[in-house]
């Protein structure tokens, strides 16, 4: 045997550790690999076959010409080329962004509003939490379709609402200028899940920074952006990490409010999101070739739009235990 012996100090007293050799694993360890390895072993089947396989064949698929209806025919980086050329997939694009940069702060600040209204509520919180967070169990497309009936300027519930008060409601689903405003304001409707990740951090938050501010005679205002905000500000970038990613791929409120059946004739080009065109191609157009390639598309765009989140975001989030 060339193993290297050293000595190794336990307990007071000196033991010899072969270099070169693996440490024999207790059979109750290797049962707890094997334990392990079968409860994430549906979810590892779950993830190859309708996550990494997919993923695999649309990359596959955004070099070939295919129409569902005859075998893929490779066009090289024909697909990709026309996604430069094609006036539609720019517009759609940039509705997207807009949507996103309206619907993201505005949805921050909502929940963040939210959850420091629960923090007041006392007892009556479990109820309320539920409330909030029941709409993300609704159906998206149902809830688009009770907006498009709220949200009608003639006859809609919002600008019915409004006119009680003076306000001469606009044509939210018609007029150009609100769609994407519109689609804003539909997708609050999902935002119980980020209001109890505020609520869990606020809870968090040590109540003795508060109580220190106060001796210190610290107003509201400044309590909240000198100690609640930095405290809960990994919450804060989580959502806007989640939120962004969901905004680029929003799609069923859009689809169902303004290109359902009664809606195709009518339907702006204001109103035409980058998944609403991805699945036109895919599904209606029957371009499965070019709507792969306008996934890897999003893919990369979504993938560069949180890089640069992570490497301006982390820089103001602050984490327990780190100085």
């Amino acid at each position: 045997m060339t193993a290297t012996v050293e000595q190794v100090a336990t307990d007071g007293q000196a033991e010899p550790v072969r270099r070169g050799r693996r440490p024999q694993r207790s059979p109750l360890a290797r049962q707890e690999d094997r334990a392990g390895w079968m409860f994430v072993l549906p979810w590892v089947i779950g993830f190859l076959v309708f996550t990494a396989g997919p993923m695999i064949a649309s990359l596959v698929l955004s070099f070939t010409d295919y129409q569902m209806i005859q075998a893929p025919r490779s066009v090289g980086l024909d697909n990709y080329r026309e996604l430069f050329n094609d006036p539609r997939v720019l517009k759609s694009l940039s509705n997207t962004f807009v949507y996103a940069a309206m619907f993201v702060p505005l949805g921050t600040i909502f929940a963040l509003v939210l959850a420091m209204m629960l923090m007041r509520v006392g007892k009556a919180g479990g109820f309320f939490r539920t409330a909030f967070y029941l709409p993300e169990m609704t159906p998206a497309v149902a809830a688009g379709a009770m907006f498009l009936l709220l949200l009608n300027g003639q006859q809609g519930l919002v600008n019915k609402v409004l006119g009680w008060v003076g306000i001469n409601g606009p044509n939210w689903t018609t007029d150009p200028n609100w769609l994407k405003p519109s689609l804003a304001m539909v997708s609050l409707w999902t935002l119980g899940g980020t209001v109890v990740i505020y609520l869990a951090a606020l809870n968090g938050v040590p109540k003795q920074l508060y109580e220190a501010a106060d001796l210190d005679g610290a107003g509201p205002l400044t309590k909240f952006f000198r100690i609640t905000v930095p405290m809960i500000s990994g919450a804060l970038f989580f959502t806007v990490i989640t939120n962004t990613i969901a905004a680029m791929q929003m799609f069923d409120q859009a689809y169902t409010m303004f290109y359902g059946p009664q809606q195709k004739a009518s339907a702006s080009e204001e109103s035409l999101v980058y998944m609403v065109y991805l699945f036109q191609n895919a599904f209606q157009f029957f371009k499965m070739g070019f709507a792969s390639a306008m996934a890897w598309l999003l893919f990369v765009i979504i993938l560069l739009i949180t890089f640069l989140q992570f490497r301006i975001g982390n820089r103001y989030v602050y984490y327990h235990g780190e100085r």
